[in-house]
This record gives structure tokens, sequence and C-alpha cells, in this order.
């Protein structure tokens, strides 16, 4: 009896002994569970999460008040508003440019995107320029029209301008209309703010060539090229790119002079210099000006 008795106090003993090891090897938590220490960092992010959730409200005041101090014409509001006030003192000019979109089918789908960013470029051009015309878009459809909605979906948004899918002949009176090609005996002088002047929508590489010349005799409608020859001389062909007569044309309504407007668009690769003035030398001089070569096809492209 007395060796079992010995017995029972060395187990409970033990059993103590090990249930002490135990509880010293755990944290315990309020509501008697075992819980792992947190580290520094850990503590660092928690409070850094509980700050961020704390100031909630407090950032959406704020944005709020800068939404009212917006609106009320103060901080970023202000350069909007001098932009608005610039706009209202231009003086837009009543003279019409139509862009001919009628040669949808005669191109290939490579010449349509140059088309597009031609248009692109006039329609950028005269948003910024000092007597913006009256822009109309005629004949607007099939890859033409394909191609915006892919490669430049806000077009549908874009402001002054006037987008027709109808023919330019029936848009504007025939006795209004003045064709500008390249391909016409007749010189254009001076500018009629009367007039409506049509530009052919076409990027063909001479494979049609005079093709607009030929449209405009059988609708029986005024021609003229303008007085490139007048007052450059180019190494090229006379026939330009879209975007670069329209741009002529503006640079003319602003300055009044044909040598200032074509010596301020033509690219430096069409190698245009005055025609009183020695070539080699004028060559010489832009390219000692420039310390570059001229602008490739590729890169004005580019830049357009």
């Amino acid at each position: 009896m007395a060796n079992d008795s010995a017995k029972s106090e060395a187990s409970a003993q033990q059993e103590g002994d090990d249930g002490g090891v135990r509880s010293s090897s755990q944290t315990p938590s309020g509501d008697g569970e075992n819980q792992t220490p947190i580290s520094k960092r850990q503590m660092k992010k928690l409070l850094k999460q509980q700050k961020w959730e704390d100031e909630r409200e407090l950032r959406k005041k704020k944005r709020k008040e800068r939404k009212q101090q917006r609106r009320e014409g103060g901080g970023g509001g202000e350069a909007q508003n001098a932009r608005k006030r610039l706009r209202r003192e231009l003086t837009p000019s009543s003279l019409r440019l139509v862009v001919d979109c009628s040669f949808d089918s005669l191109m290939l789908i490579k010449d349509i995107r140059k088309l597009h960013r031609q248009v692109q470029r006039c329609y950028a051009e005269n948003r910024r320029a000092l007597h913006p015309v009256q822009f109309y878009l005629t004949s607007l459809g099939g890859q033409l029209k394909q191609c915006l909605d892919e490669k430049d979906k806000g077009w549908v948004n874009w402001k002054d301008i006037t987008i027709k899918t109808e023919h330019y002949s029936e848009v504007v009176a025939q006795e209004e209309l003045v064709y500008l090609t390249s391909d016409s005996p007749n010189v254009l002088e001076e500018l009629d703010h009367k007039k409506a002047y049509v530009i052919g929508g076409l990027v063909d590489h001479n494979h049609h060539k005079g093709i607009t010349f030929e449209r405009a005799k059988e609708l029986g409608i005024d021609h003229a090229q303008l007085p490139l020859s007048n007052f450059v001389k180019m190494n090229s062909r006379k026939v330009l790119a879209v975007n670069h007569v329209f741009e002529i044309v503006l640079a003319y309504i602003e300055k009044s002079s044909w040598r200032e407007a074509f010596f301020t668009v033509l690219p430096q690769r069409k190698g245009a210099v005055a025609v009183s003035q020695d070539t080699t030398t004028i060559l010489a001089k832009e390219e000692e000006d420039s310390g570059s070569d001229p602008e490739t096809p590729e890169q004005t492209e580019e830049r357009t």
C-alpha cells in the first residue's frame, strides 16, 4: 500500500511539472487560445492601415473641396479658362476648305491610312489656327470611315468640322466651288472668301494622274492651282499632300503672303527654294543651319 501511494504522488508531481512546461512555451490570449507574437514590422503595418482607414472621410472631404474650387475658377481651372478666352479671341475665317473623299475605291488600305493621318493633321492645324476655316469632309464612307472607326474612335466628337456622306457638289452650290489641282492651267492669285476650295482626298503615288482635274471639268466647276511655281523651286513634283495644301491656305490667310505660306509649310525633303535665289546656295545654308540631314518621307509621315 505504501508503494502504491508513493507511485500516485510521483505521477501527480510529473503531470504538474509537464503542465508547467507547456504553459511557459506559449503566449495565452484573452480568449484562452494560443497566439503567435506580432513583430514590430507587422505592428507598424497594422497601425498604418488603421490610420488610412481613420482618415478616409477627411480625404473625401478634401476631394470635394478641390472640385468646388475648380468649378469656381480656382486652382487648375484658371489655365482652362485662359484657353477658353484665347479660343474666343480667335477670328474665324469665312473661307471654306473641303476635303473630297470620293476616291476611296481607288486606294489601297495603306494609302487610306496615310489619308487618315493627313485628315487628322488638317483637323488639328485648323483647331490651332488664328483664323480657322470652315472645314468640310465630304463623301465619307468605305475604307476611310472604317479606318477612322478603328484607329480614331473619337472622330465622332470632332468640333468645328462639317462631316458629310454626300458628295461636295450636293453640299455646296456649284458656282461657289473651286477645285485645287496642280493640273489646272489657272493659277490662284488671291483667295475669295465667298468660295469653297476643294482638295482631293487621294493618296495614289501618281497612279491616277490628273484625275482631280478631270473630275472638276466633268462637273463643270472652277479649278485652279496654288501659285507654287511663282515662288518656289522644288526637287520633287508639285503634287502636295492633302494636309500641306490645307496648311498652306491657313498660313496664307494668316500671313497674306504666298511666299511665307509655302516656306512655312513645305517639308525640307521637298528641296523647296525661292525662285529668285541660287538653289545650291540656299540648300547648303539650310543644311548648315539645321545641322542634320533632310527629313525622309518616313520621318515626315511619322511626325505627322
